[in-house]
């Protein structure tokens, strides 16, 4: 099939009006033509048509026998309810302190009607864990602005085993009877020395139609560690058919798993897991959007900071299994860096994860190669644009884009990340 040649232009200057945002419009266009190239390829028209969120949410099942069952998401409500938290009993309402208490409560119900949290203003230290037994279940903050409620702890991916339990569970926050018991025990019973990434998330949810609206999410551990591997997850997600509107997800390596898993066993990604984010924002330097699932990134502002010092900074890391074709869509966005990144020093879009493939290397159509699109998006003088994307996470696999005009989009001897129509602003 041969594509026509589909003009993507850059702005270049302080210019868009997005999310409520306006930057003065000014400066000159550049023209970049698809295929692009090898460096940063670009997709036509016709190309980019099967890059939509109703593509990224056909499926459910496993990745061996998807099953389709297109998924509409709808606008995240706030409803009333009697699962209220707050920073102290008996005012406004509250019943619980934690929110991990209100989500055990709402699992202790033992309905498979969806159920809201609300959450007033202020700071919840400590983790949540939502395991696949909770009904959908929606935790939203009452505030009228998402830094008003923040969820928030300093987790390290390489503390030992016992500092988890110190830290997680000091005060006996989880006990064998609780429903997130064996999400908990997972972590703190680990033979490793470290308890390692997947362990340390703030809040982790292995639940099916999981929500969050209008709250911050912090791993706290922030500018703590300097450079060098230290991930503190912010939020992890497991399940499918997950929401987030309107929420800040705050940290530096490995902000936000979007992830997939089996709830009988945390390494089994074998099977679709869809999320949505809207309206909502997003920090980090390291990889701080990573994961397998199907994810669709809508009105979102990404930030890259150097706050840790100067160094190397990643966006997204999807690891995307080589049959399944769609990984992260990011649609009408912002991505944008702190002034640390001028002169020589700039952040990188991205790159592939190359999970599990330490050993062999990359192997295509055996291993994981990450699918992204960013589209119709604004991309600040943060990043390199001549060369966005970087060699691979674990494997170091140098990025080669397909810029043959005839290309499979699916060819697993290159890389799957993708643009188009994406404009660039001056900060």
């Amino acid at each position: 099939m041969t594509h026509s040649h589909q003009k993507t232009l850059i702005t270049t200057g302080l210019a868009l009006v997005m999310a409520g945002c306006s930057l003065p419009q000014t400066g000159k266009t550049l023209q970049l033509d698809s295929p692009g190239t090898t460096d940063r390829p670009v997709l036509t028209m016709k190309e980019a048509a099967i890059y939509t969120p109703e593509a990224y949410f056909a499926y459910r099942g496993q990745y061996s026998d998807p099953i389709y069952d297109p998924w509409h998401p709808q606008p995240i409500q706030m409803n009333d309810t009697n699962f209220i938290v707050g920073p102290q009993i008996g005012v406004n309402g509250a019943r619980f302190t934690s929110i991990q208490a209100a989500v055990n409560a709402v699992i202790a119900e033992n309905t498979s009607v969806p159920k809201f949290i609300k959450i007033l203003p202020g700071r919840y230290v400590g983790t949540v864990y939502i395991p696949s037994t909770t009904p959908p279940i929606t935790i939203y903050g009452s505030g009228n602005k998402p830094d008003e409620v923040i969820v928030s702890l300093a987790l390290d991916s390489m503390i030992s085993p016992a500092q988890y339990r110190q830290t997680v569970n000091g005060e006996g926050q989880y006990q064998p009877q609780d429903p997130a018991w064996n999400m908990y025990h997972i972590c703190a019973t680990k033979m490793n020395a470290t308890i390692n990434t997947s362990c340390s998330a703030v809040i982790w949810s292995q639940s099916d139609r999981f929500q969050m609206k209008n709250l911050t999410v912090e791993n706290s551990l922030l500018d703590q560690i300097g450079r060098g591997t230290h991930q503190g997850v912010a939020l992890r997600t497991d399940g499918d058919r997950m929401q987030l509107e309107n929420v800040r997800l705050l940290g530096r390596q490995d902000t936000f798993f979007v992830n997939t898993s089996n709830a009988q066993n945390e390494y089994v990604t074998d099977h679709y897991s869809r999320a949505y984010i809207k309206d909502s924002y997003i920090e980090g330097d390291v990889d701080y959007v990573f994961g397998r699932a199907n994810a669709v990134f809508e009105n979102v502002h990404f930030h890259s900071v150097t706050s840790r010092g100067p160094g190397e900074a990643f966006v997204f890391a999807p690891d995307t299994m080589p049959g399944v074709p769609h990984g992260f869509l990011v649609t009408r966005s912002r991505i944008t860096g702190d002034a640390g990144f001028q002169g020589k020093l700039k952040a990188k879009l991205g790159r592939a994860w190359d999970q599990g493939a330490s050993k062999t290397g990359y192997l295509p159509g055996k291993t994981a190669n990450g699918q992204l699109v960013i589209r119709e998006s604004w991309i600040d003088s943060s990043y390199d644009l001549k060369q966005p994307w970087a060699a691979a996470a674990t494997t170091s696999r140098p990025h080669r884009g397909n810029a043959n005009p005839e290309r499979d989009l699916n060819d697993l001897h290159f890389n799957r990340l993708w643009e188009y129509q994406n404009k660039v602003m001056v900060k």
